[in-house]
């Protein structure tokens, strides 16, 4: 049965990380995973002294580069055994919100390279929008999470702090053959079923994009959804951001990166500008 995954670190928003987990996995009563990567490339794995052999030159006592290799591998096996008890306390706290079903895993290694070897049996990934590198920095957007959002091929839920089980849902809309396919998956799974549904599009009112918010409307009713439709026009994150405001929106929906080459690597994309400076969490669907 395929899982709901939440990274967990030691970051601000990692309990949110949790309390989002838990509820996702009710939810879709789905198993949950609590998953904590050591970065490989922070934290090297103990042994590797080869890693250092080649800064032997002028000036360089080989005792010395013995040293910086134990002080390294001591350094890995404390951030391993603190990675243990972040796992031990994700995993009371996820427990505590009613999740079961619920395993640890601990890896050494890439973050990346790990969620796309669980891809397969993966329904849904949970992340932090900031990592512990970014402490109290409110709307910075983490490393790793960019990476993951254009890498997989999963729905992704960034979680900010405050979580709270949503209520209501704001799908942003924009007629794409990237929110078509969001749009499918949105009314195939049971994650937001029972939450009341907006579905907003930023864009000219013209008989064209009525249709397209009309169609997508007709398409969530059939799927059992309460919905209410909004066109307006201006800046995207600035409408949707006074939208959610005032309809005290709980959860931001959206499709992620377009597929091409191109679109995958463009920085101002309207997505990566709603993940960085959204004040909720996203669900971003592929």
């Amino acid at each position: 049965m395929s899982k709901v995954i939440a990274c967990i670190d030691g970051s601000q928003v990692a309990m949110d990380v949790c309390d989002a987990a838990a509820w996702a996995s009710l939810k879709m009563r789905a198993p949950l995973d609590l998953l904590h990567v050591l970065d490989k490339d922070e934290y090297p794995k103990a042994g590797n002294r080869n890693d250092l052999s080649g800064n032997i030159g002028l000036g360089s006592r080989e005792h010395l580069l013995e040293e910086l290799t134990e002080l390294d591998a001591k350094r890995s096996k404390l951030a391993l055994e603190h990675g243990k008890h972040m796992l031990d306390d994700a995993r009371k706290r996820v427990e505590a919100d009613g999740a079961e079903a619920v395993s640890t895993h601990q890896r050494h290694g890439s973050l990346l390279e790990t969620l796309q070897e669980a891809e397969e049996d993966m329904r849904l990934l949970v992340m932090g929008r900031q990592g512990e590198a970014h402490g109290n920095q409110a709307h910075s957007l983490g490393s790793h999470l960019e990476n993951v959002v254009r890498a997989m091929h999963k729905p992704i839920m960034v979680v900010v702090p405050g979580f709270r089980a949503p209520t209501r849902f704001m799908f942003a809309y924009d007629g794409s053959k990237t929110a078509q396919k969001a749009l499918d998956k949105l009314v195939q799974s049971p994650l937001l079923k029972g939450l009341e549904c907006h579905l907003v599009m930023v864009a000219e009112d013209d008989d064209k994009h009525m249709n397209d918010l009309k169609s997508a409307e007709q398409k969530l009713a059939a799927a059992g959804y309460q919905v209410k439709t909004k066109l307006k026009q201006g800046d995207v994150q600035a409408v949707l951001s006074a939208y959610q405001q005032q309809y005290a929106i709980d959860l931001l929906v959206m499709g992620a990166y377009g597929h091409s080459r191109i679109r995958q690597f463009l920085v101002g994309s309207n997505t990566a500008k709603m993940v960085r400076l959204s004040n909720i969490s996203m669900l971003l669907l592929r």
